[in-house]
């Protein structure tokens, strides 16, 4: 089948590399022409512009977009004005539900479907596949089923149980009408949020099992490790988390990605403490604030990636702004 792919970054070039490896024509561009080129190098089409992009495939047409969400809406509107009816538009993305709903609409009556495609998978899509979160009409993704075949795990790849929904256990899944797959695709992100910080503060805390041996302040401002005998533990964390990898309950493939940070940088010393959130996360809560629905482990873990960026640094002065004013606690500058 042939594919336009707009957007050559880490995914969406590796994604042109799994549909070359499988037979399939992608026909790629990117404003960097040395991206286009290294895929032509490997069996690409590219296109200097858009409209190249265009002129190169056949109708009905089918170009992805695998861009920053920030642009993804201009760029499919100007893409759309230049495709023609029964052509599908796809956003691979981390876009914005609503934005899917909106742009799908939009471009219905001019007879180009929308699809959205939430995107899981990484770096490692290349050799594992890509979990695939579909949103759209059934025409356009039964048509584009090939491709989502070939992106997606298979049945091997992804572990998958048999008598599940049938694509699901192949790693992708139509999950509805358009806006339906970046929606599934931020509530997992979310639920990835909660689950990082999960992790992060466990090995926190394991970190700290040798607090017992370390000399600690005695003052006023220092509450005291009351029984110092209880923690006296040196914890390989390297080595605790391969363990829970092999058996436990809370292994996974985010533990097996944690496991090996550790097994070569168990200081963390090439990391800073600063964590980004790109918008999935922040969705999420506003949905369960509109629906009702409790979240309160997702919220944590997005407050804390707030925090780390000294989000909370002026709330910290105040507080000890009013532990001084009330008690004559800590130190004013």
């Amino acid at each position: 089948m042939q594919l336009g792919m707009i957007g050559l970054g880490r995914m969406g070039a590796n994604m042109v590399r799994r549909l070359t490896k499988a037979g399939h024509r992608c026909v790629v561009y990117d404003v960097n022409p040395q991206s286009v080129a290294a895929l032509v190098a490997e069996g690409a089409m590219g296109a200097e512009s858009m409209d190249d992009l265009i002129a190169k495939l056949s109708p009905p047409r089918a170009v992805w977009l695998m861009l920053p969400a920030a642009i993804t809406g201009g760029i499919a509107r100007d893409l759309a004005g230049r495709m023609e009816a029964g052509d599908t538009l796809i956003d691979g993305g981390n876009s914005h539900y609503r934005d899917a709903v909106d742009l799908a609409a939009e471009f219905s009556a001019r007879g180009v479907s929308f699809v959205d495609v939430g995107t899981s998978g990484g770096v490692w899509g290349l050799e594992r596949g890509y979990s695939l979160m579909i949103g759209g009409p059934d025409e356009a993704v039964t048509r584009l089923d090939p491709i989502f075949a070939a992106l997606a795990p298979g049945l091997d790849g992804a572990g998958g149980m048999p008598g599940t929904a049938e694509t699901a256990a192949q790693g992708y899944l139509h999950c509805g009408p358009s806006g339906a797959g970046h929606f599934v695709k931020m509530v997992h992100n979310g639920i990835e949020y909660g689950m990082m910080a999960a992790y992060a503060e466990g090995l926190n805390i394991l970190k700290a099992a040798n607090a017992g041996n370390e000399n600690r302040a005695a003052d006023a401002e220092t509450a005291p490790l009351a029984q110092p005998q209880y923690h006296k533990f040196d914890i390989d964390l390297a080595a605790v988390t391969e363990v829970w990898r092999h058996g436990s309950v809370i292994g996974s493939w985010l533990l097996d990605l944690t496991a090996g940070i550790l097994k070569t940088d168990p200081s963390l010393a090439d990391f800073d403490d600063r964590v980004s959130d790109s918008g999935e996360g922040r969705w999420t809560l506003q949905a369960a604030v509109e629906t009702g629905v409790p979240a309160p482990v997702l919220a944590s873990a997005l407050f804390a990636r707030f925090s780390s960026r000294d989000n909370d640094e002026f709330a910290n002065k105040m507080l000890s702004a009013m532990r001084f004013a009330f008690g004559g606690h800590g130190k004013a500058k």
